[in-house]
């Protein structure tokens, strides 16, 4: 009898990171909704052992687990765009977790289509962003599908958690009692404990890739193609390659932490610490080229661009037409942007020092003070006097009216005297 009853159990693939949330959820998803779980993992390159997260997750009680390498698609449908795009949430974040989300929430998705599955569930909160970013793409991609979320739906805290865990016999581990940790191939995201004291600064022990110690300065050369790099230190190598050297790159000499306030989506500010060290680099190259490609006028444009394709993305509106629509126009200015830019680091700081293209738009000869000069100074008069013509114009008008009214008060001021002596 009870081969048959689980037999008629329903089936939730649940999003699983190994983690707290989600370990718990495990156990939450089997004694109060009843179902059988699925639990699925998705490798967007976040470095784990995926062998003892499955060990855990079956220990736990999940049915099934499936694994998914999901790094390549990651980094060139995900991550590349984003390059593209310089994207960073209101200057700052790289994106990293909310460009992970969509893919995990549709692989998710496709595991639950293929195991029957009437539901998705995740580990997320009611406070956080992750929770649009895995609905709005589970809806967008199958709206039959129903979504729990036992962390939001029963509104439990983390201390609530880590105590259900010890009740129910769940490991827990050191760093999850201290720290909520992200982290796949573009970035690290630590919450929690202290760290949510807007004035606390983090200690060193909550950072992976950081060297502090680190006193000497070091280079690093990015080459770009249409905008995303394929070449560092003069050695050509695949994307995933190329952001972990990155990221030790950079790392080893102090740069990519990121420690600033954050608007979430549902209205909340948060302290938010990031360590993203070849994010950090790899876009601060790519921004730079583009300067010395594209016009004033493409610059300008792709701004605005830049920063709506930012949004959505942070937003969970991955699946929304407008980001495939900016994605074009992103891709069009990209066409040019190749070329190699030089970094220096040194104990955290970061600077370009060179860059150089075939499609620079800088040109010694115009820009140079020195004799040898292609540029003919006398054309800038008349230039300068048609620019400036209609802010001359307004400057002369402004005056002549306030001279104007000035002399009438003057005059009012003169009756007033004459009419004050008649009486």
């Amino acid at each position: 009898m009870l081969g048959t009853k689980c037999a008629f159990m329903p089936k939730v693939a649940l999003a699983y990171s190994g983690g707290l949330d989600t370990s718990v959820c495990i156990r939450y998803l089997q004694k109060l909704h009843k179902m059988d779980v699925v639990t699925v993992t998705v490798d967007c390159g976040q470095d784990d052992d995926f062998k003892e997260i499955e060990r855990r997750a079956k220990a736990i009680g999940a049915i099934k687990h499936v694994y998914v390498d999901a790094r390549q698609e990651f980094a060139h449908d995900y991550v590349a765009p984003s390059i593209k795009a310089n994207g960073l949430y209101q200057g700052k974040y790289p994106l990293a977790t909310a460009l992970a989300r969509p893919l995990i929430a549709a692989k998710t998705v496709e595991v639950a289509e293929k195991e029957g599955a009437t539901a998705i569930a995740h580990g997320c909160t009611g406070k956080g962003n992750d929770q649009i970013r895995f609905d709005v793409t589970t809806r967008a991609l199958n709206p039959e599908l129903k979504i729990i979320a036992p962390i939001r739906d029963m509104n439990l805290t983390r201390d609530v958690e880590i105590e259900y865990a010890r009740k129910e016999g769940i490991p827990i581990s050191t760093e999850a009692k201290k720290y909520s940790i992200d982290l796949n191939l573009w970035g690290r995201a630590v919450e929690g404990g202290n760290i949510e004291d807007a004035d606390f600064e983090p200690p060193e022990d909550a950072f992976q890739f950081i060297d502090f110690k680190n006193d000497r300065a070091g280079y690093l050369e990015l080459e770009f193609e249409a905008g995303v790099p394929v070449a560092a230190d003069g050695k050509r190598m695949p994307l995933i390659d190329l952001i972990q050297y990155a990221n030790d790159r950079a790392g080893a000499h102090g740069v990519g932490i990121v420690d600033h306030i954050e608007d979430r989506v549902v209205g909340i500010k948060s302290r938010e610490v990031y360590e993203a060290p070849a994010a950090v680099a790899i876009i601060e190259a790519h921004r730079d080229l583009e300067k010395m490609i594209l016009t004033k006028h493409e610059l300008s444009f792709k701004r605005m661009v830049d920063e709506q394709w930012s949004w959505l993305a942070y937003a969970g509106l991955w699946q929304d037409p407008l980001r495939s629509d900016l994605d074009r126009f992103i891709d069009a200015t990209q066409a040019r942007v190749s070329g190699t830019v030089r970094l220096k680091m040194h104990r955290g700081s970061l600077r370009v020092v060179g860059r150089e293209s075939r499609y620079s738009l800088y040109k010694n000869d115009l820009a140079t003070y020195a004799a040898g000069s292609t540029f003919d100074q006398s054309l800038a008069k008349g230039f300068v006097e048609l620019w400036g013509l209609q802010s001359i114009i307004a400057n002369s008008v402004i005056d002549s009216q306030a001279s104007g009214a000035g002399k009438k008060q003057q005059q009012q001021k003169q009756q007033e005297k004459q009419k004050g002596g008649k009486k």
